[in-house]
């Protein structure tokens, strides 16, 4: 029999240090014949990322030693850390950000931290400044072909397409293709003979236009005749692969929507538009293709010689399914999983990293033929009975200029507790990161850890995010600090106005961009939201244009203006040059080796907060970069978040939670 208490404070099954020590971050799927291998992260081991081996008889092992964290720095956000080829794999290890080779026959250890026996990790590149990524086999010339940033040098790093040699003579890659600002995506035709990348410059952000590029690799492993196949300023592709025929694929957002093609000429000759879309009579709002933030992400693969494996999204709900190479069919392959940015192929299984409403991500084989799926690793063996979950329901609501956005709304849930009537529920609204990203549907501990306490959370899929097509995409062009702004509190009225959200307990939080959108929320819009959580989030535009990474080093000029001419328009939307808007409390989370968003963001927020009278909180973490890692900081993120709100709107937690200093309350 349920029990009445007012929302907040309902007993949670769902602790944070089981919310943080319970989930592994599960990625980076990849086949070597029938060995299957995937990235775990690891929060109880400080955040490190592991190569984990699951072999055909079922037994799964790490392959890389105690300590060695397969993770990369190119581009701050990395991906595309390791290659396996051939029982041997070539990992980038976090500390030094050199290139290994691991041979994978014997066992590292039993899959859960615990080593067995003794791997030899040897370097293939020397120490120095430069890091690695995304790489492609190229067994003729014995060498791997990925993505070089060097940080050798004074001055903005240069980024390069180079070969690795396999010979173990720690010489200096050899660079094959230079002169663009970035590259990713080398991939190394089936018989060896061409290569194909992607490219593109500043202010471009690969959504925004990307050049596919195909070349001969001759005898002496130079590349030759160079070919542009796709791609330009104003079209973004994604994703270039070969068939084991020798045909290429890709996805591009030519017509406006992600859609994958093959190209009919394979970079040999003709025009650089000659592409046939695959699938025959797509919805009209499906899109096959991702923001490409980390290296190594998929959208498709090759199953057998007439099928590929796709993921897409519709109404930002991702799906799996097969496309008949001969017909154009689309069919999809299951009703329940949510694909993640991974997906790799064999002849008759697929292997993905996916979720579902009610299940944690996982590491998943499924039939192509006949969709029966096996759970190799799941990211959480926390029991959490479906009666505790509260799934999302997708939003369309109202926004701005008579648009609609999208959202995901999870209610308070909890079968032990009810709320007192005519009580509504405090409202979590978080506005995600990127802010070229997107808010997913699946299963979070994160979201569950609110809602099972008696909060309503909505995820909020901005103008600005992707799955809703380019122009939707595009809505924040010139805009970043309005319209995500005006969406994020669009999102908050709709819920209020239909009984689903009490409005005068309306929060909201967020990561990075989605820490900007919060504080541009608070500051000039003080009369919605009473409480906001801002992580690594970034409170003055000027400063992070003029001290972040190259990657990111223009993105402002396409959201923005560029710089420094529109000097002002960056002044009039920073946070921190507008305190005197602010007018509710505020927490904030920064790591302190963050190079995305130096911690002088979050410092000079907290100190000009304080300086105004008002409440703030500010906890900083020592060995933490841009996205938390480490299990204990995810632990005090939550609880203190929880303590903060508990504070600010007068309830008690049902948590023994140490306490937070909160300046001004």
């Amino acid at each position: 029999m349920s029990r009445t208490a007012p929302f907040g404070t309902w007993k949670s099954p769902l602790s944070a240090a089981a919310v943080a020590e319970a989930g592994l971050r599960l990625g980076a799927v990849a086949m070597d014949g029938e060995d299957i291998h995937w990235l775990e992260g690891r929060p109880h081991e400080g955040g490190r990322y592991v190569l984990v081996r699951r072999t055909p008889d079922g037994s799964i092992n790490d392959v890389t030693p105690a300590g060695f964290n397969v993770r990369t720095r190119v581009h701050e956000y990395g991906g595309g850390a390791f290659l396996v080829a051939e029982g041997v794999a070539y990992c980038v290890n976090f500390s030094d950000q050199r290139v290994y080779q691991i041979v994978v026959g014997g066992s590292a250890g039993d899959g859960s931290g615990n080593q067995a026996g003794i791997v030899e990790a040897v370097p293939l590149t020397p120490p120095g400044g430069k890091r690695y990524a995304d790489f492609s086999m190229d067994s003729r010339h014995r060498r791997l072909i990925g993505v070089r940033e060097d940080h050798s040098n004074t001055g903005e790093p240069v980024n390069a397409l180079v070969a690795v040699s396999l010979d173990g003579a720690l010489a200096e890659a050899e660079v094959l293709v230079a002169g663009a600002d970035f590259y990713s995506t080398p991939r190394v035709s089936p018989d060896g003979s061409t290569l194909a990348w992607l490219s593109w410059n500043h202010p471009q952000m690969p959504w925004d236009g990307t050049e596919l590029w195909t070349a001969t690799i001759g005898a002496s492993g130079a590349l030759e005749n160079p070919v542009r196949v796709a791609g330009g300023s104003r079209e973004s592709i994604y994703q270039p692969g070969w068939s084991s025929g020798g045909t290429l694929h890709f996805s591009s957002d030519r017509t406006g929507w992600w859609r994958l093609y093959r190209s009919e000429r394979s970079g040999r000759s003709g025009g650089s538009d000659r592409c046939v879309e695959l699938v025959v009579n797509p919805p009209p709002d499906a899109e096959f293709g991702r923001p490409q933030w980390v290296f190594g992400t998929s959208v498709w693969a090759q199953a057998g010689p007439s099928t590929l494996v796709v993921s897409y999204t519709r109404g930002g709900t991702w799906r799996l399914a097969t496309i008949d190479l001969e017909t154009g069919a689309l069919t999809d392959l299951t009703d329940d999983l949510q694909p993640n940015e991974w997906l790799v192929s064999g002849d008759t299984h697929a292997v993905v990293v996916a979720g579902a409403a009610t299940r944690f991500d996982a590491v998943v084989r499924i039939d192509v033929r006949t969709g029966q799926k096996e759970i190799l690793r799941q990211a959480s063996s926390m029991p959490l009975a479906r009666e505790w979950i509260s799934r999302a329901e997708p939003v369309e609501f109202p926004t701005t200029e008579g648009r609609t956005a999208h959202a995901f709304y999870y209610p308070p849930l909890n079968p032990d507790f009810d709320a007192p009537a005519p009580e509504r529920p405090p409202l979590i609204v978080i506005s995600h990161g990127g802010p070229t990203a997107a808010a997913h549907s699946t299963l979070s501990l994160q979201v569950q850890y609110w809602t099972t306490r008696g909060f309503a959370v909505v995820d909020v899929n901005y103008g600005g995010s992707t799955g809703y097509g380019r122009l939707y995409r595009e809505r924040l062009n010139g805009h970043w600090g309005i319209v995500d702004v005006d969406d994020v509190i669009a999102a908050a009225r709709y819920l209020a106005s239909k009984g689903k959200a009490d409005e005068q307990r309306l929060s909201i939080r967020g990561g990075s961009a989605g820490g900007y959108t919060t504080l541009a929320s608070l500051t000039f819009h003080p009369e919605v939201f009473r409480a906001g959580a801002s992580y690594y989030g970034i409170s003055d535009l000027e400063a992070l244009e003029l001290d972040t990474h190259k990657f990111e080093s223009r993105y402002s000029h396409s959201l923005i203006g560029p710089y420094p001419e529109a000097r002002q328009t960056y002044r009039d939307r920073s946070p921190i040059h507008s305190l005197e808007k602010l007018g509710c409390p505020l927490i904030l989370f920064q790591g302190l080796e963050d190079k995305v968003v130096p911690p002088n963001q979050s410092e000079m927020m907290a100190d000009a907060v304080r300086a105004r009278g008002l409440p703030v909180a500010y906890l900083a973490f020592e060995g933490e970069q841009h996205g938390f890692r480490q299990a204990e900081t995810i632990v005090r993120c939550l609880e203190a978040e929880l303590y903060f709100y508990g504070a600010v709107f007068g309830f008690v937690p049902d948590d023994a939670i140490p306490p937070v200093a909160i300046d001004n309350l």
